[in-house]
């Protein structure tokens, strides 16, 4: 399913740019432009994987809007965005219990990559993952093959996790890169090429081929 998103922008002209950005990105979005019609939405029950809610709202503004979300023992990630650059504004927010926050304006692909990495962060996990002889345990953060354990960088095992997410299906190394590695990190298109490498060097008795479909990225599945 694809990644849902609460929108709380009372800029409309803001709000139907960032809705039409993250849709562009298989992001489903709901908008909302008053604070105290987020906050009953919330309350409510309904389920998003992500709120993006901007500070500055009419009828209750950002603070209390997060202040009231926690009180009520939701976990959903949020997102502040606001025009305000005050340390203490940055500060209180995530006091209050918000994840991140962005300062307008704001690169566009920063937002879709914050997104995509609070909806990541809080996303259960697969318990085991395997293919052919391969095995990713998350819970005891082992990967064997057979009963061989191998030792994977966290990178590696990031990479190497994406593609069991995604077997029989072409990945990008730019969906590599935004799915998986960390915000702030310098990671290149050659990065991940070297990861493929490392983690096929480390599976090559596992029955399973990484394999790159030139100009688009790479595929796992099931060898022979």
């Amino acid at each position: 399913m694809p990644t849902s998103v609460l929108l709380v922008e009372d800029d409309p002209v803001l709000a139907d740019a960032i809705a039409r950005l993250l849709a562009s990105h298989a992001i489903a979005v709901d908008t909302l432009r008053d604070g105290a019609a987020a906050d009953a939405r919330l309350a409510a029950g309904h389920a998003f994987d992500v709120l993006v809610l901007d500070i500055g709202l009419p009828g209750m503004d950002g603070f209390d809007i997060v202040r009231r979300l926690r009180a009520r023992g939701s976990a959903v990630p949020v997102l502040l965005l606001t025009a305000r650059d005050a340390v203490e504004d940055r500060v209180k927010g995530l006091e209050l219990g918000a994840d991140d926050y962005l300062v307008k304006p704001f690169a566009t692909p920063e937002l879709v990559a914050r997104v995509r990495a609070l909806a990541r962060r809080h996303a259960p996990r697969t318990a085991v993952l395997a293919l052919g002889a391969l095995t990713l345990d998350n819970a005891t953060r082992r990967a064997k093959v057979g009963e061989r354990v191998i030792d994977l960088s966290a990178r590696e095992w990031a990479v190497l996790e994406y593609l069991l997410l995604h077997v029989s299906r072409v990945v990008s190394k730019q969906q590599i890169i935004d799915a998986i590695l960390p915000l702030g990190d310098d990671v290149t298109p050659n990065a991940v090429e070297v990861y493929v490498s490392r983690v096929r060097q480390k599976t090559v008795e596992a029955g399973i081929a990484i394999r790159t479909i030139r100009g688009f990225g790479y595929m796992l599945e099931a060898d022979g």
